[in-house]
């Protein structure tokens, strides 16, 4: 016999983005764990469709709230909610909405990871392009201009298009194009989206610059099938998404059954840039420099020593250490053993390998060694780092 609902949720999430699609995932390994429950949903963008809750028998909500109309419809259904990525105007005071709990990305950290991204290659000039329909779009954008003034570094804003006619992609695509002609060039460029990168992608390419030579781009969200298919493959800042679905689940579950009384608040955790074509290179002169960070980069460090790159540059140790030192203001060492950090939180992060298989597959030489290390350079241990991050 069929156990019956211990909730009726409405899910109002986009199913076309991977935003969406894994915010679902962790939505449904909590209603496993902890329910079950019963899903009102529909597969669609943004624009989703409110059930008659009463009718239903619908006990919450989480649902992304795009217009004044899903709003008073959420807000008449008299349910518990957990909205997602309110806008600054619904997040005002004076909003009926500003009230709700809500699940939203960190602007501030998806910025620095952006940013850190780019200014680690070398790049001196930087542009950003958002969405001026999204809430989130301009946060990203401010976060970013302030991570940078930080550097005496004023990047370049790209302004979507007042006219509604022009905001349709075959027109903006030209004024896209015509703004990045005069861009100063290496640039590195930081875009709102997965989806904003890609377009970008499209405009270079119809404004004669080369990908990743003349502008390297980094995306947010990292949806693996769009970012591979696109022309250059497309760098992507990663969210963990499936662990804050996870927890917007845990928050609205407490919203219904009374144990949680205020709204709160989630933040989606940015965990790290995954490296593509987009943006796999180095805006440095010297040459061998350049192509030492190359091969790093690309290898992750695994496998790569010093002796390597010198055999492999056909140049003497103490030349390229100088050089290295010169140009970036740290050792060879420092880069390999930074690029294999990162590998390493990745694989923490996005599988459920074991902390000594993390290691071997990061180029660690020991499990000791590797935990040591991390704890150094992260302020905890592999271990402790995965349980922040996930549930």
């Amino acid at each position: 016999m069929a156990q019956e609902p211990k909730a009726r949720v409405a899910l109002l999430v986009e199913t076309a983005r991977v935003f969406g699609r894994d915010l679902l995932k962790g939505i449904a390994r909590y209603s496993r764990e902890h329910g079950p429950w019963s899903f009102h949903i529909s597969p669609g963008d943004y624009e989703q469709v409110v059930p008659k809750m009463k009718q239903w028998g619908g006990t919450g909500i989480i649902a992304r709230i795009p217009n004044q109309r899903v709003a008073t419809q959420i807000l008449q259904a008299g349910v518990p909610i957990v909205a997602i990525g309110l806008t600054d105007e619904q997040l005002a005071a004076d909003s009926p909405l500003h009230s709700l709990s809500e699940i939203s990305s960190d602007p501030v950290e998806v910025s620095r990871l952006a940013a850190d991204h780019l200014l680690d290659r070398q790049f001196r000039h930087f542009a950003y392009v958002g969405s001026s329909d999204r809430g989130w779009s301009s946060r990203r954008e401010r976060a970013f201009r302030d991570y940078l003034a930080e550097q005496d570094i004023v990047p370049h804003i790209y302004h979507s298009p007042e006219k509604r006619r022009d905001q349709v992609w075959e027109r903006e695509q030209d004024i896209l194009a015509d703004w990045i002609r005069k861009l100063p060039t290496p640039i590195g460029l930081f875009a709102c989206d997965d989806d904003r990168g890609r377009e970008v992608l499209e405009a270079c390419a119809q404004a004669g610059f080369n990908v990743p030579e003349d502008v390297a781009v980094v995306g947010v969200d990292n949806d693996e099938v769009f970012c591979d298919l696109s022309d250059p493959p497309l760098s992507s800042v990663s969210l963990n998404i499936e662990t804050a679905g996870y927890r917007a689940a845990a928050l609205l579950d407490g919203l219904m059954s009374g144990t949680i009384t205020e709204p709160a608040s989630i933040k989606v955790e940015a965990l790290c840039v995954v490296t593509r074509r987009s943006s796999d290179i180095v805006a440095v002169e010297d040459d061998e420099v350049s192509s030492a960070l190359q091969i790093i980069h690309h290898e992750q460090g695994r496998g790569v020593s010093v002796e390597s790159l010198v055999d492999k540059l056909a140049v003497s140790r103490r030349s390229l250490e100088k050089r290295f030192r010169s140009v970036l203001g740290r050792s060879i060492l420092d880069e390999i053993q930074s690029a294999k950090l990162e590998h390493s939180k990745r694989l923490l992060l996005e599988t459920t390998y074991s902390v000594s298989r993390v290691a071997k597959l990061s180029g660690f030489g020991s499990v000791g060694y590797f935990i040591q290390f991390f704890q150094r350079r992260v302020g905890k241990t592999p271990g402790r780092f995965r349980d922040d991050l996930t549930p």
